[in-house]
C-alpha cells in the first residue's frame, strides 16, 4: 500500500516575531507625535537649560558664566516683583476658577430645556480668540465709560475702582477675565465627571434622609477626588505659565503690578536679546511649577490611600 505524502501544517510564526510586530505596530503610532515633541519641545527645552549657565545675546559666541545669571536673578527686584504677582494672579485664578467651573457642572447637569444651549454658551468664551476677549474686558473695566462702573456708581459706590488703569485692581481686573474664559472648559470635565456617578448613590443617600448638602459633601465631592486633582494640576500649570492675556489687557502694568515671570522671561529674551538670563528666570519657573505639581500629587496619593 503505497504510503501519501502529507504537507506539514503550517507553523504560526515564532513567538519572538509576533512581539517584534506589536512593538513595531504599537512605534508607528507614537512616534509622530514623539518626534514632533522632540523636535518642538524636547530638544527647546533642554536648549534652554543649557543656555541658563551661558551669556548669549544671539551675536556673539556663548560664554560658560556657571551660576552668575542666577545670582543676578536673585537681586533683581524686577524678578521678585515678577514672582509675587505670578503667586497673586495664582491665589486668584485657581481657586476662583474651579469653584465656578463646579458650580457651573452640577448647575447644568440636569435634565432641562435649553440645557445644551447653556452648556455650549458657558464653554464658547474658551474658543473665543484671546484678543477679542481681552479687548472686550478692557471696555467693560473701562474706569469712565464702561457698563460696570456705570452699574457701580448707579448702585451708590461714589469711587469704584479704576480696574486696568489702577495698580491695585489691575491684576484682579486679570483675574477675573481670566476666570470667565477658562471656567468653561473645566466645567466640561466636571460635567463628564459627575455624569460617573451612580444615581443609585444619591437615591440611597434620599431614602436614608440626607439633605441636598449631605450628599454634595459625602456622594458628589469624594465621587470627583481624580476630576478635581487633574483640574488642580491643570489650572495650576497654566497659572504660573500665564502670558497673552496679560500682555494683552496690561502688558504687566500700570507700572510693574501685572507683571508675571513669563513676560519676563519674554521681554529679557525676545526683547532684551539676554537670553541666557532669560533662560535662567525659565529654569526657576520650570522648577516652581514642577515642585507644587509634585506636592500635589504626593498629597493626591496619601488621601487616595486612606
Amino acid at each position: 500500500m503505497a504510503h501519501v505524502a502529507t504537507q506539514p501544517a503550517p507553523t504560526a510564526p515564532p513567538r519572538r516575531r509576533r512581539a517584534w510586530r506589536h512593538i513595531l505596530v504599537g512605534w508607528s503610532f507614537i512616534l509622530p507625535n514623539f518626534v514632533g515633541f522632540a523636535l518642538f519641545t524636547l530638544v527647546p527645552m533642554l536648549a534652554a537649560f543649557a543656555l541658563a549657565f551661558l551669556d548669549w545675546d544671539s551675536y556673539s559666541t556663548p560664554e560658560w558664566v556657571g551660576l552668575k545669571n542666577f545670582q543676578r536673578l536673585w537681586a533683581d527686584e524686577n524678578f521678585h516683583v515678577a514672582l509675587r504677582n505670578t503667586l497673586y494672579y495664582a491665589a486668584g485664578h485657581i481657586p476662583l476658577t474651579l469653584v465656578a467651573a463646579l458650580g457651573l457642572a452640577i448647575a447644568l447637569n440636569r435634565k432641562l430645556r435649553g440645557v445644551a444651549f447653556f452648556r455650549t454658551a458657558a464653554f464658547f468664551p474658551y474658543i473665543t480668540s484671546l484678543v477679542a476677549v481681552a479687548i472686550v474686558w478692557n471696555t467693560l473695566f473701562n474706569p469712565t465709560a464702561g457698563p460696570i462702573n456705570q452699574i457701580l456708581e448707579a448702585l451708590g459706590v461714589a469711587d469704584p475702582p479704576r480696574w486696568v488703569a489702577s495698580t491695585d485692581w489691575a491684576m484682579p481686573a486679570v483675574i477675573v477675565t481670566s476666570v470667565w474664559r477658562d471656567m468653561g472648559y473645566y466645567m466640561v470635565l466636571y460635567l463628564a465627571g459627575l455624569q460617573t456617578i451612580p444615581k443609585e448613590y444619591y437615591e440611597a443617600a434620599r431614602v436614608d434622609g440626607a439633605s441636598t448638602w449631605q450628599r454634595f459633601w459625602n456622594i458628589t465631592l469624594p465621587c470627583l477626588r481624580p476630576t478635581t486633582f487633574f483640574v488642580l494640576v491643570m489650572l495650576t500649570i497654566q497659572s504660573f505659565k500665564v502670558l497673552d492675556l496679560i500682555v494683552v489687557m496690561t502688558d504687566g502694568g500700570p507700572g510693574r503690578s501685572t507683571l508675571v515671570l513669563a513676560q519676563l522671561v519674554y521681554r529679557e529674551g525676545i526683547t532684551e536679546g539676554k537670553f541666557g538670563y532669560s533662560s535662567a528666570v525659565a529654569l526657576v519657573l520650570f522648577v516652581i511649577v514642577l515642585t507644587v505639581t509634585v506636592v500635589q500629587f504626593r498629597i493626591n496619593e496619601r488621601r487616595s490611600a486612606r
